[in-house]
């Protein structure tokens, strides 16, 4: 008898399983209105978002600024993006956004974080079972974490490798694209990890029409002859550092289109990067095993990387309207 095939996940990379891997811990989290202490933060086993999935989620990001100061990206677009995900959901957060705010400072200061990445949580508690949770308590948490380059240190500098996926992105009927709600990302994970096993780094998502739509976690830019293009956003999720980069771009003179892209465009753009809070920004080097320009990070991408870190850490003051100080 030969020998027992591995478990998928003991085939990802090593290293992109590192980030992964990591226990997430601290000190306290911010549960329902109050402070508990990390290993107290538990639901019951009934909670119904653990079962069905509706719940709906932000991921915030804290730098730690060159004065010395620290500071939250564009803290107060998050949690309207939360607001607007649980309204879509039909889930009515009890706490206002200025509540879910303070508690997003507190938490970094109470897990004395001068950087960190901070994950508010909208779910509906225990009680009725079944795919209508009636009367079931909205339940809100707010978790801070130290987390580092979410595609490695390496991906940052020299790009990642990417395959477009078998998976196609939620069509914007069958599951409304502008919410970022948990059970969504059931999609994201089967992407994910198909490009894992088949020795990639990410997955390119296409819509049901066969464009391209966004990556597992992150929303994706060509350049081609100078000129930026990103999806619309009727087939991706409305991402807040999508919305900076397009801003950004454009102040610094080159043309962003917001625009349909076939699979074929990204083989042939002169750069391809990615945007997200946890991604930051992400240069690709190679997709479906076609190298992209000159197989490294581009001058374009490299130009609004650097200024993506320049604004989050306050060296360029300019945009200093987008950073909430500790």
């Amino acid at each position: 008898m030969g020998a027992a095939a591995r478990p998928p996940d003991e085939r990802i990379p090593k290293a992109m399983a590192k980030n992964a891997a990591k226990g997430v811990t601290g000190e306290e989290i911010w549960l329902d209105g109050k402070f508990v202490k990390w290993s107290d933060a538990n639901i019951h086993i009934l909670t119904h978002t653990l079962h069905y999935g509706l719940g709906v989620f932000e991921g915030i990001r804290c730098y730690a600024g060159t004065d010395g100061r620290s500071a939250v990206f564009r803290l107060s677009k998050h949690i309207r993006r939360l607001f607007d995900s649980a309204r879509i959901n039909l889930i009515e957060i009890p706490f206002s956004p200025e509540e879910i705010e303070e508690a997003t400072l507190e938490s970094l200061r109470r897990n004395h974080l001068s950087e960190g990445y901070i994950r508010p949580l909208v779910f509906i508690g225990d009680g009725a079972m079944g795919l209508h949770p009636g009367d079931n308590a909205i339940r809100v948490a707010v978790i801070a974490w130290e987390w580092g380059k979410y595609l490695g240190d390496e991906g940052i500098s020299r790009g990642i490798r990417a395959k477009i996926s078998t998976f196609a992105r939620h069509h914007v009927n069958a599951k409304m694209t502008n919410g970022k709600t948990c059970g969504d990302y059931v999609n994201s994970i089967l992407a994910k990890r198909e490009a894992l096993l088949d020795g990639f780094d990410e997955a390119i998502m296409l819509d049901t029409q066969g464009l391209v739509s966004e990556c597992t976690g992150e929303n994706i830019f060509v350049v081609r002859d100078g000129k930026v293009r990103t999806p619309p956003l009727y087939s991706v999720l409305d991402g807040i550092t999508r919305e900076s980069m397009i801003e950004v771009a454009r102040d610094r003179g080159y043309v962003v289109e917001e625009a349909q892209l076939t699979r074929d465009d990204l083989y042939i753009a002169d750069e391809v990067f990615l945007t997200g809070t946890a991604a930051e920004v992400t240069p690709i080097r190679e997709i479906d095993h076609r190298t992209i320009g000159a197989g490294e990070r581009g001058p374009v991408t490299e130009e609004l990387q650097a200024a993506f870190f320049d604004i989050v850490t306050g060296a360029d003051a300019r945009y200093d309207r987008w950073r909430t100080f500790l």
